[in-house]
């Protein structure tokens, strides 16, 4: 009797997959079938050549955290142990319009002359890892291609079902918008918290050494969960945008303008963990950044009951940089307007007004040359990938409760001091 040491997740034939094949073009999509119907080769196969042989690795995980961990480490074990005339790229599996059912992986693309070393590379992943591999074979006349997920025999790979690889239409959503609600943006204290908990659990009961000892440390800080206060005694103003478009300059000028009381997002209490955390993967990063708006909120309460309160970023940044790096693909990828994705999470204080500084691209790369600050790699994203910068000013707009009022940062900075004084004293009553 076969031993599979990787199941095949739920419905696994009626999963759709998505290749993506340079991050900027839409994905191209595929089904599989247990019975062939004559259907056209999908779009990703079209142009495999003869001698190139394809694959897909999956990270399965009932764990979300290992899941995270693992999908983060696989791209480098594919660099390091692949044969050069390997290609690969991201690739997802999902149930269509099915919320969490997203698996992460990639799409391999081998044109080496013999495919042992590759499928070594693949039979020492699946025995160490959680990974699931296919194997996807062309048929005698060229057009006809099947899907065959591997299993295990004691140390020798064979493969299993065999599925008909068959065209789909894109779905309603881009895939990855399917995991995002308390993955990639967090909309409660209890899910960001968990997430980091979990680390720190792992650290006093293995002593682990590739687990995040940091992260008991963060705990610390947020021991308890910080109480909602949706309406402040005194106003909060909360200054969004691009980096460079003024905001230092601005939340400075207001303070001393409003007497008001200046915190700034992410907390400075979580400045000596932030580098160890920009190096794990999404899902343990943004619980880290989300727990630090809580923090934020928590300065905000207290200080809002004595005076008006200004803040250099919030949610919205954090919400509006990781939904534009976990949708690939054009602005339109975006989930549509309206979309819960961007609406405020229940618990977390709201701000009374929220202003996001826009400036022309241009002006924006200028003023960053002078500056000579080090960046996040999402911040360096934004000065090379035009794409990633116009996705993360749309998802600015489209959050909502509250809304973000947008104000042109190119004038003089005392008349976007100006401008903005009026929106506070129209909508703040200050």
């Amino acid at each position: 009797m076969a031993r599979r040491i990787m199941s095949l997740p739920r419905l696994w034939s009626s999963r759709v997959f998505s290749v993506e094949p340079d991050g900027r073009s839409a994905p191209l999509y595929f089904a599989i079938q247990e019975k062939h119907r004559g259907e056209e080769v999908p779009r990703v196969f079209s142009n495999v050549q003869t001698r190139e042989r394809c694959y897909s690795l999956f990270v399965c995980s009932s764990d979300r955290i290992q899941r995270a961990k693992f999908y983060g480490e696989l791209r480098d074990k594919l660099l390091k142990g692949l044969p050069p005339e390997c290609d690969f790229m991201p690739m997802f599996s999902f149930l269509p319009n099915v919320k969490d059912s997203l698996i992460k992986g990639y799409f391999v693309k081998d044109t080496s002359e013999c495919s042992i070393p590759t499928e070594r590379v693949f039979s020492d992943l699946m025995q160490s890892d959680p990974v699931l591999v296919c194997s996807y074979s062309r048929g005698e006349d060229g057009r006809l291609w099947t899907q065959q997920p591997w299993y295990a025999e004691s140390q020798r790979m064979e493969m299993s079902e065999e599925y008909y690889v068959v065209p789909t239409e894109a779905p309603d959503y881009h895939p990855s918008t399917l995991n995002i609600i308390n993955s990639d943006v967090f909309y409660s204290f209890e899910e960001a918290y968990e997430v980091l908990q979990k680390q720190s659990d792992k650290v006093s009961v293995l002593q682990c050494g590739d687990i995040i000892p940091e992260s008991k440390a963060v705990l610390e800080l947020v021991s308890q969960r910080p109480e909602a206060r949706h309406k402040p005694d005194f106003p909060v103003i909360v200054i969004e945008g691009l980096d460079a478009t003024g905001k230092t300059t601005l939340t400075e000028s207001l303070r001393e303008t409003l007497g008001a009381a200046l915190l700034r997002s992410p907390p400075q209490c979580l400045s000596p963990w932030r580098a160890r955390f920009d190096r794990e993967p999404p899902l343990i990063r943004r619980a880290f950044y989300a727990l630090g708006n809580y923090i934020t909120a928590e300065q905000i309460g207290q200080e809002a009951m004595q005076t008006p309160v200004i803040v250099d970023r919030y949610w919205h940044s954090t919400a509006a940089y990781a939904i534009a790096t976990a949708v690939s693909g054009p602005v339109c990828s975006l989930p549509s307007e309206g979309s819960e994705v961007y609406c405020w999470p229940g618990d977390l204080l709201q701000p009374s007004l929220v202003v996001l500084l826009t400036l022309d691209p241009e002006e924006r790369k200028r003023r960053l040359r002078g500056r000579g600050q080090g960046k996040t790699d999402e911040e360096e994203e934004l000065d090379h990938n035009q794409l990633f910068r116009l996705k993360v000013e749309e998802a600015y707009r489209r959050i909502s409760g509250p809304a973000c009022v947008t104000v042109d940062a190119s004038p003089s900075a005392d008349q976007v001091l100006q401008q903005v004084l009026l929106l506070i004293r129209s909508k703040c009553h200050l």
